[in-house]
């Protein structure tokens, strides 16, 4: 069983839709005993970061997720779950976040008037390492992403793997331990992020 975290950020269904696909059993909840005693855990979310973290405070989320992490249980973030789990982000005039991963949120900068901001689309993934989410998918794939801000992690051990976008090569799979964490959308990005669900389904929590 999956549990996908609600803390009313959008996206749920398609990922929930998404591991039916796969033939997995999903779960959407914002009831943070649940969440406390899941045994894997997906962390979406669309939106700004200031309001998911007012949303994570009003729910009681933060120490359940702090939890499942601490106790080694297969963890994924998604988008905006990615950015929330680092320290500090730069949206809204400046957020704290989580502080789960050493490191800040920046948005993209560019002079470029072809290159848009938000990035929406397809956008190539290269692995730096290996790690088992990675199995049958080939370094450089490309995954679907829509987003204006990306991770920059303190430690580049939590860097799994880049991509580069408005003239930035950002880590857009951050990890360690049983921690895992995408930029982009993998319940969007057709049969490769049906594949690292599939994955993650199957990963134990250790790399």
């Amino acid at each position: 069983m999956i549990t996908i975290v609600d803390y009313k950020a959008g996206n749920l269904t398609s990922v929930r839709l998404a591991f039916e696909a796969i033939g997995v059993e999903a779960q959407i909840t914002r009831d943070p005993e649940v969440v406390a005693d899941a045994k894997r855990v997906v962390f979406p979310g669309v939106g700004a970061a200031k309001s998911a973290m007012e949303h994570l405070r009003e729910l009681e989320l933060i120490e359940a997720l702090k939890l499942v992490i601490s106790l080694g249980r297969p963890f994924l973030g998604i988008c905006l779950g990615t950015q929330v789990i680092c320290d500090w982000s730069e949206e809204d005039g400046g957020v704290e976040c989580l502080g789960i991963v050493p490191g800040n949120v920046r948005r993209f900068q560019t002079e470029d008037p072809l290159c848009k901001i938000p990035q929406m689309g397809w956008n190539h993934v290269e692995f730096v390492m290996p790690h088992p989410l990675f199995r049958d998918i080939k370094s450089g794939s490309e995954f679907y992403f829509v987003h204006s801000y990306y991770p920059a992690p303190a430690d580049p051990s939590y860097t799994l793997a880049e991509t580069e976008y408005a003239g930035t090569r950002f880590a857009s799979i951050l990890g360690k331990g049983n921690l895992a964490a995408t930029q982009f959308h993998p319940e969007r990005s057709g049969r490769i992020g049906l594949q690292f669900l599939t994955n993650f389904a199957r990963w134990e929590g250790l790399c």
